[in-house]
């Protein structure tokens, strides 16, 4: 594609579709979904970027990645260059164009965007921080030590950014986590297929190689307080997230059945229940599951359950289709993947048998 006189464009070339399993094998396994970008697919969409002078996809990105600066290496086969450049402002680049909400920031602003379907900035994200991944991970060289501690409680998305920034800063870094691993939300949380544990794994190793510390099994507010870690650290920063479920408050939520997303995403990703028996923990296997809610974690718990064995599983949202709050490609996926959707619908109680099991859901419409 090349640029017109004034603002006329030649064709536009459609965005590189990004190859994934098939609907009905993917229902079967909790692999990644999607496959990635190959060399040719990748360059063949960074070909479509713009190359703009005032690049609002920047503006869109919250960590400022120099977007067109990537794509354009990427473009010429540069790919060292590409995730360099990436880890200029992102040392987290295979987590970040994974679960990123990229339509709603940096493609949402894409000037291409605005006639066309925006550049696959996430995707090619991926593809430079998998590239790498491959070929040898580069650590960041950080600046000299400044003799300050820091530290950080908390190893989600946040701890983790923060943990990076200080590391590269010069500043001595350790992160406290109360589970047995790193990652937060994003081990716990994120079912495997839409972000493999090994990826955490991987960008956690690469901080690792910077100088930060984990410790884990250690929840901040038992084992220590923020005070107690003031009196030996420079700097504190919490990152704790939202972790503590928020219930409807209607009859019938204490019936066995009735889970959290938060105890039910977890049992089957941070304690691998899916694996079951070859893992400790065990997990809800239900026929028939309805999942209350429209965001993505709605979405990861619904196509967790059918992947589990549930022979059908429902969402029921209060609003429309249009005004869920899930990523557009999650509900695209939990669509082909079998699905349905009561939309405008809302639960207002629950009714169990005689032994305390959920049995029926009362809705309003």
């Amino acid at each position: 594609m090349k640029k017109l006189e004034g603002s006329k464009m030649a064709k536009v070339e459609p965005r590189v579709p990004m190859r994934e399993q098939a609907p009905k094998e993917r229902i079967g396994n909790f692999n990644e979904v999607p496959f990635g970008y190959s060399v040719e697919e990748a360059q063949r969409e960074a070909a479509r970027c713009l190359q703009c002078k005032k690049p609002k996809c920047v503006e869109g990105c919250p960590v400022e990645v120099n977007i067109p600066a990537f794509v354009k290496l990427i473009r010429e086969g540069d790919f060292r260059g590409a995730i360099r450049k990436i880890k200029e402002t992102n040392l987290l680049p295979a987590i970040c164009g994974r679960v990123c909400p990229q339509e709603t920031q940096c493609e949402a602003r894409c000037v291409l965007g605005k006639k066309h379907e925006p550049v696959a900035i996430g995707r090619l994200e991926r593809f430079a921080a998998d590239w790498e991944r491959e070929h040898g991970v580069e650590i960041p060289q950080c600046a000299p030590p400044t003799g300050n501690k820091i530290a950080i409680v908390g190893s989600g998305l946040a701890g983790l950014t923060v943990a990076s920034d200080m590391a590269k800063l010069g500043y001595e870094v350790t992160v406290f986590e109360a589970l047995h691993a790193p990652g937060g939300v994003l081990i716990y949380g994120i079912p495997e297929f839409r972000l493999p544990k090994a990826i955490v794994r991987a960008e956690v190793d690469g901080l690792q190689k910077m100088g930060v510390k984990f410790v884990y099994d250690y929840p901040i507010g038992r084992v220590e307080t923020i005070d107690d870690l003031l009196a030996r650290f420079d700097a504190v920063f919490i990152g704790v997230g939202a972790g503590a479920p928020i219930f409807m408050n209607i009859p019938g939520e204490n019936l066995m059945g009735i889970y959290s997303a938060n105890e039910y995403l977890t049992r089957s990703n941070l304690m691998r229940a899916y694996k079951f028996p070859e893992a400790d923990t065990p997990i809800a296997k239900g026929k028939r599951v309805a999942v209350i809610g429209g965001g993505n974690v709605a979405m990861d718990s619904a196509r967790t359950a059918l992947r589990l064995g549930a022979d059908t599983v429902t969402i029921v949202y209060r609003r429309t289709k249009k005004e869920m709050p899930a990523r557009a490609e999650e509900v695209h996926h939990a669509e082909e993947e079998g699905v349905q959707f009561r939309l405008l619908t809302n639960p207002v109680a629950y009714h169990g048998d005689e032994k305390g099991w959920v049995r029926e859901m009362e809705c309003i419409k």
